[in-house]
């Protein structure tokens, strides 16, 4: 409700065109009962008087039904239809606020398959609350509380005879319709499941190709497949079984009016036809508008249940949160500091990093080395507020990480991380990423500053060739050095490079090293690389095994050691020296 109390005038006003839209067809029954009853049946009037009254009576009704009904029906539509959309902008824009603030914790347990299933399926599904639940549902009960006032009038009798199925008709609803909501549910999740699966695949499709996966893969799509398929067809089956029923108890008032209506003519209690001719035509106007109420019921317990999943979804708490008291970064000198950090991803797990102390004067270039695993990528990840430290604290200058807003914190800090991440656009827009509101000259500085600019204008639309899905045009070094020429245009006073130039050939990465290095001159650096080649020039190498620091020093020191840095320098010499 909170999303549709903005909306509240237009359902309003929705509402009440609508129930002139469902008035105006309750005029037929009464023009029926006149025609017959005052005019046809009338033995007072003569032939002309007759078709004087009728011609009247029916230049009433065309204007009515021809003239005045389309723009009602129009404008109905229109304002239900608005109004449902607009409400489902509101949800779909609200989930992606959320999705952004929702930590790399949460994505590393969840399917991205199932998240979007949540923001496009079941989100389409609460237009229906909207507009069958706040609209129609009204509307229809107005229709039949206004037939009954009518059939009541014309016959009290007839009238009850027509509610007397109306308690069992309730009892069946309620029964029926708390089990859909479970079946409904179940459904929804089954056909995430599937999103969920077909997403990854398709992500996956070079590495189901190259092993030739295509028989097995579909085997296990069809697995998830069939589960979807079994919950639709329990849903189904319980949804027919009370439409059966449903139809069955409203199909039993019409009998029973039927037979003793045509008594009641029989017996002499009824004289006027015309009357028993109009109750029978408020009978459709009475059980139609019923039956709509079970369609309603069916396609609201599955907005409904759909509804569940998204405030589920909506109501994920953050693991990253600004305190109430934060304080936005502006000026960065750059000292780093690392309070005795130690980090798990779970609780229950083993600890990723375990009492890790640094100190980073600004302007310095750190280095982290190591054996994978090892946890240099999760250090990083921590400067950032990627995710919060476990215990300890990160300071920079001076002050606790956590005392800053996190995204005036992360828009001090230019990454290029280790597994390179470009939209299916332009090339200048993936390198805009770094500034939105740079200049195109701006933008052809940066690439050039990243070796970039000459291989993008040998593309066929040069900085307007789009990328493809997650750059799959692009090479890997094409795409490590578009992600390298965002940092250039953000001009962060704070840099961490994780693996930024794996994806390279030696004649880039020298070229590239270069532009970094420049890069770097008076900013506080970090840096995981494996290639060790890559970091002898940094002011400290730190070697970290098992979540832990076990050496310090520049290039020398540590060789002079001949410690770990040591062992791994000379398993790469004959590869990399």
């Amino acid at each position: 409700m909170k999303f549709v109390k903005p909306y509240t005038k237009q359902i309003i006003v929705t509402v009440i065109v609508g129930l002139v839209k469902f008035g105006i067809p309750l005029l037929l029954p009464l023009i029926f009962k006149y025609v017959i009853d005052d005019i046809l049946n009338t033995t007072s009037l003569s032939d002309a008087e007759k078709l004087k009254k009728l011609l009247y009576l029916l230049g009433g009704a065309f204007f009515i039904f021809v003239v005045v009904r389309p723009p009602i029906e129009y404008y109905r539509q229109y304002f239900a239809q608005w109004t449902g959309n607009k409400v489902l902008y509101d949800i779909r824009d609200t989930l992606f606020a959320h999705i952004q603030k929702l930590s790399l914790r949460y994505y590393s347990n969840s399917k991205i398959g199932e998240i979007i299933s949540r923001v496009i399926n079941d989100v389409e599904q609460t237009k229906t609350f909207v507009i069958t639940g706040l609209m129609n549902i009204w509307l229809d009960m107005s229709t039949v509380l206004i037939a009954l006032i009518i059939m009541f009038w014309l016959n009290w009798i007839l009238a009850l005879i027509s509610i007397i199925m109306f308690p069992v008709y309730a009892i069946i609803v309620k029964v029926f319709y708390s089990k859909l909501r479970q079946l409904t549910r179940s459904r929804s999740q089954a056909l995430a499941e599937v999103q969920g699966h077909l997403h990854e695949r398709v992500q996956g499709i070079s590495v189901i190709k190259s092993f030739a996966l295509e028989d097995y893969e579909q085997e296990q799509f069809a697995e998830k497949n069939k589960n979807f398929w079994q919950k639709a067809l329990d849903h189904t089956s319980w949804n027919a079984k009370t439409f059966a029923v449903v139809n069955t108890v409203t199909d039993i008032s019409p009998l029973l009016v039927i037979g003793v209506g045509s008594y009641l003519v029989i017996s002499g209690d009824l004289k006027q036809i015309g009357t028993l001719v109009a109750f029978f035509s408020y009978l459709n106007q009475l059980y139609d508008p019923l039956k709509r109420l079970v369609n309603s019921s069916t396609t609201l317990t599955q907005s409904i249940a759909s509804m569940d999943r998204v405030f589920e979804f909506l109501d994920e708490k953050y693991d990253i949160q600004d305190k109430p008291d934060a304080k936005t970064l502006d000026i960065v000198d750059g000292h780093v500091s690392f309070r005795d950090v130690s980090f798990y991803y779970n609780k229950g797990e083993s600890p990723a990093l375990s009492h890790i102390n640094l100190d980073v004067k600004p302007g310095e270039t750190i280095a982290l080395v190591g054996m994978s695993g090892g946890g240099k990528s999760t250090l990083v990840s921590l400067i950032p507020r990627f995710y919060d430290v476990t215990s300890g604290a990160i300071e920079l200058d001076g002050r606790d990480i956590r005392d800053f807003k996190v995204r005036s914190l992360r828009d001090k800090i230019g990454m290029v991380l280790q597994d390179t991440i470009l939209f299916s656009e332009s090339v200048k827009s993936n390198i805009k990423m770094g500034n939105p509101y740079a200049t195109d000259e701006e933008v052809i500085q940066a690439a050039k500053a990243a070796n970039a600019h000459d291989f993008i204008m040998r593309l066929p639309e040069g900085y307007d060739t789009k990328v493809g899905e997650r750059g799959v045009k692009l090479s890997g070094g094409q795409k490590q050095r578009i992600s390298i020429a965002r940092v250039f245009l953000k001009n962060p006073p704070l840099l961490v490079l994780d693996e930024a130039t794996s994806a390279l050939d030696l004649e880039s990465e020298h070229l590239i090293q270069e532009a970094l290095e420049d890069l770097a001159k008076d900013r506080t650096t970090f840096i995981v690389a494996h290639r060790l080649s890559t970091i002898t020039h940094a002011d400290r190498i730190v070697v970290i095994e098992n979540g832990q620091i076990t050496e310090i020093g520049n290039h020398y020191e540590l060789m002079e050691k001949r410690g770990s840095y040591f062992d791994l320098f000379q398993v790469q010499g004959g590869l990399t020296l």
